[in-house]
């Protein structure tokens, strides 16, 4: 990689497209930012245009070069992590979307799933792919296109059709329709991959009527599968250039913040929360509803992570703001939170689409329980950081029975992450020391540490290690007595938020 500067990464997020620029210490060059709509067709539903992920991510890239700090051949490769399970359908002459993309926070499928459960694939479906039957996974919502949008299913069947998570449309897209790929850790969210073979399971994709012809090919994540190709307008620049890792964001931060061990764990807080633990070769089976899933594969070895998530973690906070306009800008939260000692009893459980690990409970819905005349907005405002740290305390929880392993540290990173006042209570909940990076960019540099790799700009994981660095240390402050009280309490609150919605029939 002689006069090689850089690495890019495409970071594809739920609610913007980034690029950033790393160099050699990992440290960030350069970035940019494309924010896209939001679709709400129906309640419950999300979406996304294919096409505004597409140029919003390609326009993030524009924005990165045109700043001038970074020539397009000082880029050794191109890296690309992204929203997992969100799902898209094209045509692959055209490369037309045949609609939009339906994304992973979407639950208009619970009702296929409830259809699975009783055709009796639970059990299966765990011991193949690690995995719940849940809309969470892309599995439903291909089968749901193909179904519900005219002509899609002949077409799919006459091989006209393919589909791909994000990862792949990006790699298809940016290859010039060359490369139809994903990465084992993509693979190992669509319910329909078998994590111990690394191959699509025939049994579930003959249940679901979803032709094998439609699936992209699974590969490692550090790996090179292709080149930019010519005329992709904005990044001309690029061509040639070669796009060598794919990872999901998730998988992607537990790699970025150098959980390279067995029994290293990372959460991210984002626009849910996705903590990760990795356990190495070794696949663990959860008895406590958690997932397991490929974490990566470098080469021909690959590792595995049990990993629980909570579906809203910084959403909740854009809700105060934006639904209920209590406060006027995200950090004002934080203000609000510090001003009292507590949450004066008010618990909130943020189920806006349900509720994910460790209850999967697909009807749940929101609720704010201790109201009293004297909960203010201080009040509320604490009681929103709480619930987010009061999820990932869930997780942990059921994360350590399920492995037999005793955290003594969370690395944390994700935008919310930035809350000091809600790190504090994080330690305080789990009573462990919860560590933060100077870098929080840690999905990005996840995936640019695994292009690195592949192109042999990076030598070894061992010289990645070294450049993690601390920013702080959040120490508990707590009593393990009053953590557990107020543990029990949330666990009260989430109790009468579950099942407030009917099952579709």
């Amino acid at each position: 990689m002689s006069g090689k500067k850089y690495i890019l990464a495409l970071d594809q997020g739920t609610t913007s497209s980034r690029a950033i620029v790393f160099d050699k210490n990992g440290a960030i060059v350069a970035k940019a930012q494309k924010e896209f709509e939001q679709i709400y067709p129906q309640t419950g539903w999300v979406e996304h245009d294919p096409m505004e992920i597409l140029y919003s991510q390609l326009q993030s890239v524009t924005s990165v070069l045109a700043e001038g700090k970074v020539k397009a051949g000082d880029i050794a490769g191109i890296g690309i992590t992204n929203q997992r399970e969100t799902t898209i359908l094209w045509d692959k002459n055209t490369g037309k979307p045949v609609y939009n993309a339906i994304v992973w926070q979407c639950r208009r499928t619970a009702g296929l799933c409830e259809e699975l459960k009783a055709d009796g694939l639970e059990a299966y479906v765990k011991e193949k792919t690690g995995l719940l039957i849940d809309a969470y996974f892309s599995a439903t919502k291909i089968k749901w296109i193909l179904d519900n949008v005219p002509g899609v299913r002949e077409r799919a069947q006459r091989g006209e059709i393919l589909f791909g998570t994000v990862d792949t449309w990006l790699i298809w897209n940016l290859t010039g329709g060359k490369a139809h790929v994903t990465d084992y850790s993509n693979a190992s969210r669509t319910m329909l991959f078998d994590v111990d073979k690394l191959v699509w399971d025939e049994k579930l994709c003959n249940h679901l009527n979803i032709p094998e012809s439609v699936l992209p090919t699974p590969l490692a994540s550090s790996l090179v599968y292709g080149h930019v190709a010519a005329g992709i307008i904005g990044i001309e620049a690029l061509e040639a250039i070669p796009i060598a890792s794919a990872i999901g964001d998730q998988p992607a931060a537990l790699f970025g913040q150098g959980c390279f061990e067995y029994g290293q764990a990372k959460n991210t807080y984002g626009t849910g929360c996705f903590l990760l633990l990795n356990t190495g070769d070794k696949r663990v089976k959860s008895q406590n509803n958690l997932l397991t899933g490929v974490a990566w594969g470098i080469g021909d070895k690959v590792e595995y992570s049990i990993e629980g998530s909570a579906f809203n973690a910084g959403s909740v906070i854009k809700w105060l703001r934006d639904e209920l306009h209590m406060i006027d800008k995200a950090s004002r939260i934080d203000e609000f939170a510090e001003s009292v000692p507590d949450s004066n009893g008010c618990y909130m459980v943020p189920a806006f689409t349900g509720l994910g690990a460790p209850y999967w409970d697909m009807y749940a819905r929101g609720c704010i329980m201790g109201l009293t005349r004297g909960v203010n907005r201080a009040h509320i405002s604490r009681a929103v950081l709480e619930s987010i740290a009061f999820q990932v305390t869930d997780l942990i929880n059921a994360m350590q029975a399920d492995s037999g392993i005793v955290l003594e540290e969370l690395r944390v990173d994700g935008g919310a992450c930035v809350s000091n006042i809600m790190m504090q209570i994080q330690a305080n909940f789990l009573g462990i020391n919860i560590s933060r990076p100077k870098n929080v960019e840690t999905t990005a540099l996840g995936a640019a540490y695994m292009a690195g790799l592949a192109v042999g700009f990076w030598g070894s994981r061992e010289e990645l290690g070294d450049i993690r660095q601390v920013e702080r240390v959040f120490k508990p402050q707590m009593s393990r007595q009053e953590a557990a009280k107020l543990y029990s309490d949330w666990k009260r609150a989430v109790q009468r938020s579950m099942n407030w919605e009917e099952p579709a029939k």
